[in-house]
């Protein structure tokens, strides 16, 4: 399992922009790179990052907030920051997955005031 630091603001406000962001520990190994022996190290990457908000209202439905295709170039260590606008108390989930069955979910309540 990768670990995951994500950065939420602790109360924003209703209305407000908000910055989120998200890092996964990763090595996104190209596929191109050799070792030190000389033999290619198997590509290794994350390909998708998403990120929905689930409000904890009765009812309200799962909202897309970013969906990133990823590729060869992004650096080990995947790094995002986006933001969005603080509507109402909920959830925020954050997926990645990759090559070679990687799949890393986290989730970070939003609490606006």
């Amino acid at each position: 399992m990768a670990r995951a630091i994500i950065n939420v603001p602790p109360n924003p406000k209703r209305g407000e922009v908000i910055e989120i962001r998200a890092l996964i520990q990763h090595p996104m190994q190209t596929g191109y790179r050799p070792d030190s022996s000389g033999v290619v190290i198997p590509r290794d990457l994350v390909r998708r990052f998403t990120c929905h908000f689930q409000s904890a209202e009765p009812n309200a439905q799962r909202e897309l907030v970013l969906d990133a295709e990823l590729f060869a170039a992004v650096a080990a260590n995947p790094y995002l920051t986006f933001h969005m606008v603080a509507i109402s108390r909920g959830t925020l989930v954050f997926n990645w997955s990759g090559d070679n069955g990687f799949v890393q979910t986290e989730s970070v309540p939003l609490n606006v005031a």
